[in-house]
């Protein structure tokens, strides 16, 4: 009988994560003998339970919310791109026993806008709104694609100034509050705050975003977000959420998993029919 390699997410809540589905999709689509739960892990428990959980033979752990940035200090050695962000959402138990530390979150979200949705990004202007660890894992891999300008917008400016210094030799990164925003106009707006799940969003002036735009919310519910119904009261070519990025970042630590690469296409199409299924039934 062969032996079934574990893994899980660890976070806190957990219970409306979608990542043991797409998991179990993946390993069904490539073949791969895998079990992939989910665990309500507190941030205080990170490091107890996450050693527990690779002692007992785990294979590798995804962290999402609120213990990216635990998992970063948890890791024993960590991939270029985790430790620019200073955050690390996927772990993996190496053949010696180490943990490395990967960030997938930035290829995650430039899959799903490049390849899912033909958004270009080379040469246009691009809005990030807040300053929090989800803009830090965005960040590299969106100056990689060079854009003419990149500003992340903060109500605290201070902390949209650390992260643009931080970034500083990748490419320019610029900075201001949301009452700057006003007479300024981007072609994709970038939501990494989680304030629209709840309905709130910065003041965005409504001339923000230029005829043609995209807006993208890196947060994903069953309902739109604030932020991608605010795209599509604003004309927005493409209004989307996370769950794509979401999708293409699970692919991401798939194949630093297994070493074999799923394709997202169907499990994205499966998991907005299923939305879409209980929205009509809701």
């Amino acid at each position: 009988m062969m032996k079934i390699d574990n893994y899980a997410v660890f976070g806190q809540p957990i219970s409306h994560s979608k990542s043991p589905r797409i998991h179990t999709l993946f390993a069904e689509q490539t073949g791969q003998l895998m079990d992939y739960a989910a665990r309500e892990v507190s941030a205080e428990n990170f490091t107890a339970a996450t050693t527990h959980f690779f002692a007992e033979g785990g294979k590798g752990l995804n962290c999402t919310v609120p213990l990216k940035e635990l998992a970063w200090q948890y890791a024993d050695q960590l991939t270029e791109r985790a430790r620019l962000a200073k955050a690390v959402n996927t772990l993996a138990r190496q053949a010696d026993g180490s943990i490395s530390g990967d960030n997938t979150d930035g290829i995650g979200l430039l899959n799903d806008l490049t390849v899912n949705h033909g958004i270009e990004l080379k040469g246009v202007k691009i809005l990030i709104l807040g300053a929090g660890g989800a803009t830090r894992g965005i960040v590299p891999p969106l100056l990689e694609q060079q854009p003419s300008t990149l500003i992340i917008a903060n109500r605290n400016i201070g902390k949209a100034q650390a992260i643009a210094a931080d970034f500083a030799a990748l490419g320019k990164v610029q900075t201001c509050d949301y009452a700057s925003l006003i007479d300024r106009q981007f072609d994709l707006i970038i939501n990494a705050t989680s304030a629209s799940l709840s309905g709130d969003l910065p003041p965005l002036p409504a001339a923000l975003l230029k005829a043609g735009g995209s807006c993208y919310d890196l947060a994903y519910a069953n309902q739109a977000t604030a932020f991608v119904t605010w795209g599509l009261t604003n004309n927005a070519a493409h209004s989307l959420d996370g769950l794509g990025m979401l999708v293409e970042q699970a692919a991401e630590a798939f194949f630093i998993w297994r070493g074999v690469r799923p394709h997202t296409a169907p499990v994205i199409g499966l998991l907005n029919a299923e939305r879409e299924l209980n929205n009509t039934n809701g």
